[in-house]
């Protein structure tokens, strides 16, 4: 009985996730903790400098311009694709932060305080836009300047502000007006990634494009022709390689913009 209570009072007291961390961090023995290193991000300008460095010593000049131009691109694709990527999820935060927002006004809250208790909940991108709401609705300011503020999501705050004031100036029900904004958010999202998954084929098809080059020369190399000792040869064989890597670039962005301009924003 006496074991069956100590286990009793040890699962009752016992520290949850939360407390263990402050815990850990109150470093009760006195030794000095070693702070936590971390790897600082490459950006584009030392990605780029450390790429013409590269093909510099490769092939000269030539390949210097190369190398920088090739990094340049691969690096705008990709930050394209993230942006892109964490636009569709900050959308998805801010739908269900609307939801949040819409429940608690359907429940006869008032819409300063649904907004504080949808932004409670919501996610960072959307937590911002809510307390916005929260304040603008307190205060009764415009609601256009509260989240004009906040450039995240601009485009997508500008339509929740002129739903809101929609409601206001013709007396709709406001949790209606938004929910159907909501409704919409979330439809556009379901839209734009079905419109990236079948984007998936034309994008693989232009990636396939853009490595055949490179594909030839190690050809061309393995049959004897030496393409690379031409490419890097100083004079025409340097101009020819930064002028087809350009054209390639060229190509390669191209493509990223007509795909780009199928998915709604």
């Amino acid at each position: 009985m006496v074991s069956l209570l100590c286990c009793a009072v040890a699962l009752i007291t016992w520290t949850g996730a939360p407390a263990a961390t402050r815990l850990r961090n109150l470093n009760l023995t006195g030794t000095r903790r070693r702070p936590r290193i971390t790897a600082p991000r490459p950006s584009s300008v030392t990605l780029t400098a450390a790429a013409a460095v590269t093909g510099w010593l490769v092939a000269g000049v030539g390949g210097a311009l190369a190398a920088a131009l090739a990094t340049v691109t691969v690096w705008r694709r990709w930050r394209a694709r993230g942006e892109l990527s964490r636009s569709l999820s900050a959308i998805d935060g801010l739908t269900e932060a609307l939801r949040s927002l819409v429940a608690g006004l359907r429940a006869g809250a008032h819409p300063a305080e649904a907004a504080e208790a949808a932004a409670a909940d919501a996610q960072p991108p959307a937590a911002a836009p809510m307390r916005a709401i929260a304040a603008a609705a307190r205060l009764g300011g415009d609601m256009r300047r509260a989240l004009g503020g906040t450039q995240t999501l601009a485009a997508v705050l500008a339509r929740v502000s002129r739903a809101w004031a929609l409601a206001q100036r013709h007396g709709l029900p406001l949790a209606d007006v938004l929910d159907a904004v909501s409704r919409d958010l979330d439809q556009r999202v379901r839209f734009a990634r079905q419109v990236l998954a079948r984007m998936a084929g034309p994008r693989t098809s232009a990636t396939t494009l853009a490595v055949l080059p490179t594909v030839g020369i190690g050809l061309g190399e393995a049959m004897g022709a030496h393409p690379l000792r031409v490419l890097t040869t100083p004079g025409l064989g340097q101009l020819l390689l930064v002028v087809g890597v350009a054209l390639l670039c060229a190509g390669v962005s191209w493509c990223g913009r007509l795909t780009g301009q199928v998915v709604p924003r």
